[in-house]
């Protein structure tokens, strides 16, 4: 399906377009990503209304997409691993939101760890995108830093939102795994990829 639908787009745009096989590479595999992320959305809302966590789902995607934004992350190199990676997180952690309690003592402890982490791995680049600028990373890991804190203060003053609470904690242990060396170990990709990322005459590009 996922090949009938790429193919039909490309040769559409090949009737109106003369693109060198570079570009037309370029675009189909844009298109694969975009596929893919919507078929993987329609299923992962589907299987949220069934178990009746679409709100805890929405509110995941919402905090932990505003974190990610800043703190970045691994992203899965094969379609297989997106799509066992984005169903089992995306599906699971909403069900974790709606029953789970977590106790003070342990929010405290684990914030704590969530942001020594992010300190420390935050912003995690990829081989497509790598954070070459100095002062962007740091401005990115400041930010970073930041959201992991207001998600803290945020927490305590409305320990009786259990929503809440447990949105923006999950959120944020989302963040600090996909940021860890070993999860890139995992995905099989490489990480500090700013560190590897050369200019054509050899010098790395800060």
């Amino acid at each position: 399906m996922k090949e009938l639908v790429v193919n039909s787009i490309i040769n559409n745009i090949t009737k109106y377009y003369d693109y060198d096989n570079t570009k037309i590479s370029e675009i189909k595999y844009g298109i694969e990503s975009l596929y893919l992320t919507i078929t993987k959305t329609i299923i992962i809302f589907i299987i949220s209304f069934i178990l009746n966590t679409t709100n805890e789902l929405l509110l995941l995607l919402l905090m932990y997409g505003l974190i990610r934004l800043t703190g970045f992350g691994v992203h899965a190199k094969k379609s297989w691993h997106c799509w066992v990676s984005s169903l089992t997180t995306f599906v699971l952690l909403p069900i974790l939101i709606k029953y789970t309690i977590i106790a003070n003592n342990i929010l405290l402890i684990s914030y704590v760890i969530f942001i020594i982490a992010l300190l420390k791995h935050a912003p995690a680049d990829t081989e497509k995108r790598p954070l070459i600028n100095n002062k962007k990373r740091l401005i990115y890991k400041i930010l970073t830093i930041l959201i992991a804190v207001s998600y803290l203060i945020i927490s305590l003053l409305f320990q009786e939102k259990t929503i809440i609470v447990n949105t923006l904690y999950y959120s944020t242990l989302l963040e600090v795994l996909l940021t860890l060396p070993c999860t890139y170990k995992l995905f099989g990709v490489k990480y500090n990829n700013y560190k590897n990322y050369k200019k054509k005459g050899g010098t790395i590009w800060n």
